[in-house]
């Protein structure tokens, strides 16, 4: 055994917290998401033996993580009752929306205030509906790059699939959440009342909070 029962107790403890936020937004509640943790970790520890290097670790037990969430999906017989958005592999010609394009300015800082802290929430319970339209391997791509901070070799490694298809899945599934949250700026009625048409700075804010910081060292490191 390449990880003592002490090391898999420290290492589970200290991945508790973000394996329940991924939990969250893949099953869409915190009881299923309890339930998908726990799962996650009854197999890690059963297959234990399996894990070559404490190193791998994190990436090892995030993808049992992943796969234990698509198989109970697959055991029940159907996706959770969400309206999905596309993000079709094959719609190679039409062009990613762009939110920073359709502002036409980058987002400022934000600053500290109850009507700025109410909107913070507000934006970012619209960036989990968003995300919980996603089909399931575009979802869990967005939240290890863009919540959890995997960098793009975490995530092929985690999800077993190659660093390109890591790179075309977020790059679409962010392009249909940008889109997605500014169809919901727009109805909300807080897109600027100028000629330019621009929307306010938090849903630029919002948006970096979704991957436009491609090309960033987040999304560099570890590609070399």
């Amino acid at each position: 055994m390449a990880v003592s029962r002490k090391t898999f107790e420290l290492q589970v403890l200290a991945l508790l917290g973000p394996l329940q936020g991924v939990a969250r937004r893949l099953t869409g509640n915190e009881a299923d998401a309890e339930d998908l943790v726990a799962e996650t970790v009854a197999r890690a520890w059963r297959g234990l033996d399996a894990l070559e290097s404490e190193a791998a670790f994190r990436s090892w037990l995030f993808r049992i993580l992943n796969n234990t969430f698509i198989s109970e999906i697959r055991r029940a017989g159907a996706r959770p009752k969400t309206e999905s958005i596309e993000c079709d592999e094959g719609a190679g010609d039409e062009p990613e929306f762009s939110l920073f394009e359709q502002m036409h300015q980058p987002f400022l800082l934000w600053f500290d205030n109850p009507e700025q802290d109410f909107l913070d929430k507000l934006l970012r319970e619209d960036l989990d509906r968003a995300l919980a339209t996603l089909p399931e391997h575009y979802r869990i791509v967005v939240i290890l790059s863009d919540l959890e901070e995997f960098n793009y070799s975490e995530i092929a490694e985690t999800l077993d699939i190659p660093i390109g298809t890591v790179r075309s899945r977020l790059a679409r599934a962010r392009s249909a959440l940008q889109k997605l949250l500014w169809q919901q700026a727009r109805e909300y009625g807080i897109k600027g009342a100028g000629p330019s048409g621009r929307a306010p700075d938090e849903y630029g804010a919002m948006a970096s909070a979704i991957g436009t910081r491609s090309g960033s060292e987040h999304d560099k490191k570890g590609d070399a």
